[in-house]
């Protein structure tokens, strides 16, 4: 049964998950089968979802304490603490991989935030850039008007000099 939860899911090696939980291979094998554990093969390796695994060895643990109480038998402490070793190196492995998203999100917001923090000193730098070019090209265009009438008043004085000349040779004829 291939099964995914979410990226926080921790999945380990179905051998790491036999020698953790004192399990038998096979029994292992047979819980995957039945969707007891959740599974998924990965580069050929098959994987079990440490949460769903948990709570699967739980259940037996519980399923073995309520026959064995019901029958009148006495508990053997060995199988007690190997349960609970079990469980407590499975959480372990838990909080393990969470610790490490948890970084590993971290990790990704500092960096997130160090190039949010870059894009705006580029933004800031380019906005002085455009303001600095709007100011050069508001003095260029003022330049040019400047020059514009200047040109004008140049032309201006030489036609009315060159019509004047002109007016002052008919006079003189």
């Amino acid at each position: 049964m291939e099964n995914k939860k979410n990226t926080d899911t921790v999945w380990m090696g179905l051998k790491e998950f036999v020698q953790l939980s004192g399990l038998e291979e096979e029994k292992v094998l047979k819980l995957i089968e039945e969707g007891t554990i959740e599974s998924k093969k990965n580069n050929d390796i098959l994987l079990i979802e440490a949460t769903s695994a948990t709570d699967a060895i739980i259940k037996r643990t519980e399923n073995n304490l309520v026959s064995a109480d019901m029958s009148n038998k006495n508990l053997d402490p060995i199988f007690v603490e190997k349960t609970i070793n079990t469980i407590l190196g499975l959480h372990d492995k838990v909080i393990a991989a969470k610790n490490e998203t948890i970084s590993a999100y971290k990790n990704e917001n500092l960096f997130l935030k160090d190039a949010i923090i870059s894009t705006q000193e580029v933004y800031e730098d380019d906005k002085k850039t455009i303001d600095t070019l709007r100011e050069e090209l508001k003095k260029a265009s003022e330049e040019i008007e400047f020059i514009k009438r200047k040109y004008r008043l140049m032309w201006g004085k030489v036609s009315s000099l060159s019509h004047n000349i002109q007016n002052d040779e008919i006079n003189l004829k």
